[in-house]
């Protein structure tokens, strides 16, 4: 059996409280980083579906049919794994930067409470944390969301004839694209929807660690730790914590994503006019047109998010203990 972790940097005469700032940042970055990438991989093609989905509402009856349009249009890597490289670019520098911030956040709320030890945070500290380390993720993730959007639902835009170049554009990749947006409209370009994006991150972030850490507090066995509740446990919490985030943000990143893919004709609109547009044409039904999938997706994603972080946050903090012990 694993011996506790506690039990482990007792032998090597160290605790977490004792690692400086600066080694437990690393360690959040490279959980976050990990945690990225697994969780691209596993979510993906739906999340392609959605943002289809939110983009162009009309031409799908649901999900499903969503889904099997694009594996026979497009196929998997240019239809379900449309924008794959922007999203891991996106996962993996938001993560790792919400990451290695919430660990820096839940230090300064553990200061604020009276110098409490990390460990010792109750859920609402730790959402609160979280909450305030999506201010710093949003700044990576907006660019490389843009791209990604935009790459996703190419084949609607070209299809409605919004898109100069036509379908001929469906071959260009997330570099091209990335060069044309700077060349076009200069560093800002790759930052509209950045307030969509703040207005979707924190409250969003402050629930999925919330939600997450609730959930790890009522599994953990009696006379264990929330650090032991094991792998099952671990993608359950994660899963439980990316769908608390999704139903709580998904109009935001209704109008988030639709700011995104409709400024390539010219300039942005605002977040306000978008929301109050689809309210007034669509209807508040609208503002949730893509959920299932995205439940669907998130559920594994985040888990895997989660398990990934946890896994490589407790190896690290081993190899560094070791590492420095006498």
């Amino acid at each position: 059996m694993e011996p506790p972790i506690e039990l482990i940097e007792a032998e090597a005469g160290l605790t977490a409280k004792s690692r400086s700032t600066a080694a437990d940042a690393v360690i959040d970055f490279a959980g976050g980083t990990m945690g990225g990438i697994t969780s691209v991989y596993v979510g993906q093609p739906l999340d392609t579906v959605k943002v289809k989905m939110q983009t162009f509402p009309t031409m799908y009856r649901n999900g499903l049919d969503c889904f099997l349009k694009t594996f026979r249009q497009d196929g998997i890597a240019r239809g379900l794994y449309a924008g794959t490289v922007p999203s891991l670019a996106a996962n993996i520098s938001e993560n790792a930067v919400l990451f290695l911030f919430y660990g820096v956040c839940q230090k300064l709320v553990a200061g604020v409470m009276g110098g409490k030890e990390v460990k010792n945070l109750n859920p609402f500290e730790n959402a609160v944390s979280g909450g305030m380390a999506a201010f710093f993720s949003s700044f990576s993730l907006c660019p490389t969301e843009l791209i990604k959007c935009r790459l996703q639902a190419m084949r609607e835009m070209a299809t409605k004839g919004q898109l100069e170049g036509g379908l001929e554009r469906l071959k260009i990749g997330p570099f091209g694209l990335t060069k044309e947006i700077l060349q076009k409209e200069g560093v800002k370009g790759l930052f509209k929807g950045l307030t969509a994006t703040f207005l979707r991150e924190m409250p969003g972030y402050f629930f999925f660690f919330g939600g997450y850490e609730i959930c790890r507090h009522l599994l953990t066995p009696p006379g264990k730790t929330k650090d032991e509740i094991g792998p099952l446990r671990t993608i359950l919490c994660g899963g439980v914590g990316g769908v608390t985030l999704w139903v709580i943000i998904f109009p935001a990143d209704v109008v988030k994503s639709r700011i995104q893919v409709q400024s390539v004709s010219g300039k942005p609109p605002t977040f306000r006019t978008v929301f109050f547009k689809i309210l007034q044409q669509e209807g508040p039904k609208a503002l949730y047109t893509g959920l299932g999938p995205t439940v669907v997706r998130t559920f594994p994603a985040t888990g895997a998010l989660f398990l990934a972080y946890e896994t490589t946050k407790k190896s690290l903090n081993r190899l560094h203990d070791y590492a420095t012990s006498p």
